[in-house]
């Protein structure tokens, strides 16, 4: 009731305060980014009071005062606060490969690799599927020939089968849960990120193929410039990593200062030479974490999650608050089949890749749950869709972020479900599994 009462009282004094800085955007966008910080603080702490993930506290607020409800936090607002998404996201990546050890990624690489293999296999086939057996009833699949459904459906198929680092490393971060559950999870969640990528890269290509954009919408991925993307940001970040890994050995000093300024130079020069941002922080994070000794490894990681915690939280809030509930509502029929084939594809594909790679099943059995979620990296993709096809790529953008809006709320729940359930929440549980090491010792 005292947290109710607070966010009340929040949202009473951002009404009185706001109309006297109306006319100065500035100070608007200063406000709101204070109000969303104790605003969404207050909504996780009641969504962590009745054993919710408090992302999804974070993710409620953002939709309650976004512009879908109460309006507090307007469109505008959220546009001017973008820089500060950018840096969570860059935070997250660094975090994400600090977060792997070479001697992890070894041990667990079969199962990661043919997890994922058969999950996003199973999840592609059956979304592309599902959108192409309902074509008649979605909107701007409607009157179009046989051929440019199909480009459209691998389109929406290849968007739809990525997962959300942000959310895996939030909640791994408020559960400190590190046992074999949560880090196969996790090292499946972010080589999939990898793989997404070049498949949307593929599914990109073919459906240019089958349905040409027109005039200006044509502004193709070269072959070229995938790889660069890809293959410079693998060389960009571990040339940056081992930088930061120097800096740790050398000076290390003023560390949560020197993370922020990493994020904000690593997408700077991911810009510059044209690389994929999130990717090359990545790598930076995993080389720093395996070419510096372990004590400064552990401080960098502290040092990313005390300065990140605010830009977290704010971070999340704005993407609930890019949740538009009218879209939800218009493609509502569709929306719950697309999540529900989703769910069972990656149950279905993680329980046959775990089975095949010889993972445990108590941990198998979990690990799936860590895998509904989505954000990020997602909505980056969808828009591309939306910029290279302004008309029909903007319908399936809307589709695709209403089918997002369900995932980023279950999907949380799920997570945290599987961790508890798996004993791996305020618990000492060893992060590598003795069958699993015997297993692949064998």
């Amino acid at each position: 009731m005292r947290r109710i009462v607070v966010l009340l009282l929040l949202f009473a004094c951002v009404g009185l305060v706001l109309p006297l800085g109306g006319a100065q955007p500035g100070a608007r966008t200063l406000l709101t980014f204070g109000f969303l910080i104790l605003a969404a603080h207050t909504t996780g702490a009641l969504a962590a009071s009745v054993r919710l993930p408090r992302v999804v506290g974070y993710l409620g607020a953002g939709v309650l005062f976004g512009p879908s409800v109460l309006d507090v936090v307007t469109t505008d607002s959220a546009s001017a606060l973008a820089p500060v998404s950018s840096l969570a996201i860059a935070l997250i990546a660094f975090l994400a490969g600090a977060e792997l050890r070479w001697a992890e990624v070894r041990e667990r690489g079969r199962a990661i690799s043919r997890i994922l293999c058969v999950e996003l296999s199973l999840s592609f086939v059956l979304l592309a599927g599902l959108l192409f057996a309902t074509r008649r009833w979605i909107p701007f699949l409607q009157g179009e020939s046989a051929v440019a459904a199909i480009g459209f459906c691998v389109l929406f198929a290849a968007v739809a089968v990525v997962h959300s680092p942000a959310v895996t490393m939030a909640l791994l971060t408020e559960t400190r849960a590190r046992g074999p559950v949560a880090r196969t999870t996790l090292g499946v969640v972010l080589v999939s990120d990898v793989v997404v990528i070049l498949l949307f890269s593929a599914a990109l290509a073919v459906a240019r193929a089958l349905v040409p954009p027109s005039g200006a919408d044509a502004a193709a991925l070269t072959l070229g410039g995938v790889v660069w993307e890809l293959a410079g940001a693998v060389l960009v970040g571990a040339v940056l990593g081992a930088a930061i890994a120097a800096y740790l050995r050398f000076v290390r000093r003023e560390l949560v200062l020197f993370v922020v300024l990493i994020a904000f130079f690593g997408v700077e020069i991911a810009r510059l030479v044209h690389v994929e941002a999130l990717l090359m922080l990545l790598v930076a994070g995993f080389v720093t974490e395996n070419v510096s000794r372990p004590v400064d490894g552990a401080e960098i990681r502290h040092a990313v999650e005390r300065s990140g915690g605010p830009v977290f939280t704010v971070f999340f809030a704005l993407a609930g608050a890019g949740l538009a509930l009218s879209d939800v509502a218009a493609v509502w029929p569709i929306v719950l089949p697309l999540v529900l084939v989703r769910a069972f594809a990656i149950w279905a594909g993680t329980a046959v890749g775990a089975r095949w790679a010889g993972v445990p099943r108590e941990t198998a059995r979990h690990v799936w749950m860590g895998l509904v979620s989505q954000a990020g990296v997602a909505i980056g993709l969808a828009a591309v869709i939306a910029e290279v096809y302004p008309s029909r790529g903007a319908a399936l953008r809307a589709l695709f972020l209403a089918t997002l809006a369900v995932n980023q709320l279950v999907g949380p729940i799920l997570f945290r479900l599987a961790l508890v359930r798996s004993g791996e929440v305020g618990a000492d549980v060893p992060e590598s599994a003795a069958p699993e090491t015997a297993h692949a010792a064998g």
